[in-house]
């Protein structure tokens, strides 16, 4: 019985430890996303510019 108990204690353990993980790698996936998007939107303000001081 005890051993069961133990199973399932390094188990839960484990799970964390991926959920963990998981949501660490999300996080940097959305904040590059974030930063790809502001990035854009930025390089886009500036071509407009360009474009209207050029006509």
């Amino acid at each position: 019985m005890k051993r069961n108990a133990q199973g399932a204690i390094e188990y839960l353990f484990m799970l964390a430890a991926v959920l963990v993980l998981v949501l660490m790698a999300a996080r940097v996936v959305l904040n590059g996303t974030k930063n790809l998007n502001e990035a854009i939107s930025n390089y886009i303000t500036q071509v407009r510019k360009q474009i209207l001081e050029d006509l």
